[in-house]
């Protein structure tokens, strides 16, 4: 049976997509029985040592996401930042996208250089150019099953109103999914979802400006998709820390064995037969 392309997904109830920072975790994701997965902006560049601040060309988005899209059979949302640049970078962008396999790609409305979504100083480009944008993105697509996600950062900088207007203006231009970022309780996602007529995504990324909501919670307000962008990252991270901590200090790893993926595992999951 073919995996829900991200069109079909979206009707279908709501969805968590765990971010995946390579290959092996996006394995990891559908091997759990995940049906979408999320290569999050900030997770590609952290793993390449820099911070999220849109410092990856689309040229090196596009390798290290092109190994994680092939690596799975379920859909991939890219996050493209601001898209890389103008009108002409953007249609370049969905077109590398699309032709990777990937299922959406996610483009946002702050300025050039961005920040993460839930830090201050934010500040967005006006909703008219970024509108042109998403309209040029939707006409470069050949897939009508290829999505456009567009992600409005504007309320921190404009409130609850001004990304409500964005996102409606964002819908008429052609993106299939709105994405409002950093929202600051259910009262704000569900007067989004009352007020926007579109299929909806949220963010649930820890140490953030949302509060902590379950996958059921967001369903009941109406929201398609859910990321979880940097869990997997986050886990990851700190149990290499403290097995990095205890390795130093004992000397040898065989505490540390029973926190182990086995070779047998991992073999597995790479479907590599030895």
């Amino acid at each position: 049976m073919m995996p829900a392309s991200m069109r079909t997904l979206i009707g279908e109830g709501t969805h968590a997509a765990p971010g995946a920072f390579n290959a092996a975790a996006a394995m990891l994701i559908e091997k759990g029985g995940f049906k979408a997965l999320y290569i999050s902006g900030a997770g590609l560049s952290n793993s390449a040592g820099l911070p999220d601040t849109g410092l990856l060309s689309m040229d090196e988005a596009a390798r290290f996401s092109s190994y994680i899209i092939r690596s799975v059979n379920i859909p991939a949302i890219v996050d493209v930042d601001t898209g890389f640049g103008g009108i002409p970078e953007v249609k370049g962008t969905v077109r590398i996208f699309e032709g990777l396999g990937a299922g959406a790609i996610q483009i946002e409305d702050q300025e050039f250089p961005k920040r993460c979504g839930h830090l201050p100083g934010k500040r967005v480009i006006p909703a008219k150019d970024f509108a042109k944008k998403l309209d040029a993105a939707a006409s470069a697509r050949e897939n009508g099953e290829f999505l456009i996600i567009a992600r409005t950062d504007a309320r921190a900088v404009e409130g609850m109103e001004g990304a409500i207007k964005r996102a409606k203006i964002y819908r008429d231009a052609g993106a299939d999914v709105i994405f409002p970022e950093a929202l600051e309780g259910k009262d704000e996602f569900r007067r989004f979802s009352d007020e926007v007529k579109a299929p909806l995504l949220a963010n649930m990324t820890e140490f953030g400006r949302t509060p902590y909501m379950t996958l059921d919670e967001f369903g009941q307000m109406n929201y398609s998709i859910v990321l979880f962008p940097m869990t997997c990252f986050r886990v990851a991270m700190k149990s290499m820390e403290a097995a990095l901590t205890e390795l130093k200090e004992k000397g040898t790893q065989k505490g540390l064995l029973g926190k182990m993926q086995t070779r047998e595992e991992l073999y597995r999951l790479l479907k590599y037969d030895v």
